[in-house]
């Protein structure tokens, strides 16, 4: 356990230079896509949807690529991308011409737009009535090995901290310090450096990760380690 949580906080911190932390939304969302590419091994595309059940829409997107893919899963209501936003998770699909999930949707993807794999993750915006997702796609089958599927994470994690911070008007930095400032944050954060001998910093970032993949308030996880001495990172589908 402790091994996976330093692994994990330290791919989260080689990941902070690459995201956009305050700008405009468009920038923002361009700049989550741009970096998906070029940091999550074996991604070619990347977009965003935002929307909610039956109203969906790719609001940011690397070409032409993922925006026929996703037409497909929005005609469908289905696929890897609607289904990882509306159950709150993150799905991983090796071959979509074997997807057994959606096999409507991976025979299309793979006859009418030449995709084979996909990541999509649920992104959790703060105090926002809309769901969002992050989703990366590959012509190869087995396209995204372990560490890419870590680092997809954190790159969702980063972009949806961005989001909530721009719609409430302050910048990523405030609002991290402004929850590092809470009595529970902190003793968790004491907790987690005890125990698993990492960094402040690093330890502030798995209650953010954790945060953002299950759709839990960053004080409620805070509040659990404080009890329990552990943390749950979010299981992969």
């Amino acid at each position: 356990m402790a091994s996976a949580l330093q692994e994990l906080a330290a791919a989260f911190a080689g990941l902070e230079p690459h995201v956009v932390k305050s700008a405009p939304a468009e920038s923002v969302l361009n700049s989550i896509t741009s970096n998906a590419v070029r940091v999550v091994q074996g991604a070619e595309h990347a977009a965003i949807t935002r929307g909610r059940p039956g109203a969906f829409k790719t609001v940011a997107e690397t070409g032409d690529v993922p925006l026929k893919v996703d037409a497909i899963q929005y005609e469908l209501g289905s696929g890897p991308c609607v289904d990882a936003i509306v159950d709150n998770t993150t799905y991983h699909c090796p071959d979509l011409a074997e997807e057994q999930r959606w096999p409507d949707f991976g025979r299309r993807a793979v006859e009418e737009v030449g995709i084979r794999s996909m990541l999509s993750y649920r992104m959790f915006l703060e105090d926002d009535d809309l769901i969002a997702g992050l989703n990366l796609y590959s012509s190869k089958t087995d396209a995204f090995d372990e560490a890419a599927i870590t680092t997809g994470l954190l790159l969702a994690t980063h972009g949806a901290l961005a989001l909530s911070a721009l719609r409430r008007g302050d910048t990523a930095a405030h609002l991290a310090r402004a929850l590092e400032s809470n009595r529970e944050i902190g003793v968790a954060m004491g907790v987690l450096m005890s125990q698993h001998r990492i960094t402040r910093e690093q330890a502030f970032d798995l209650l953010r990760i954790t945060s953002q993949h299950t759709h839990r308030k960053l004080s409620q996880i805070a509040a659990d380690v404080a009890d329990t001495g552990t943390l749950e990172l979010p299981k992969l589908q």
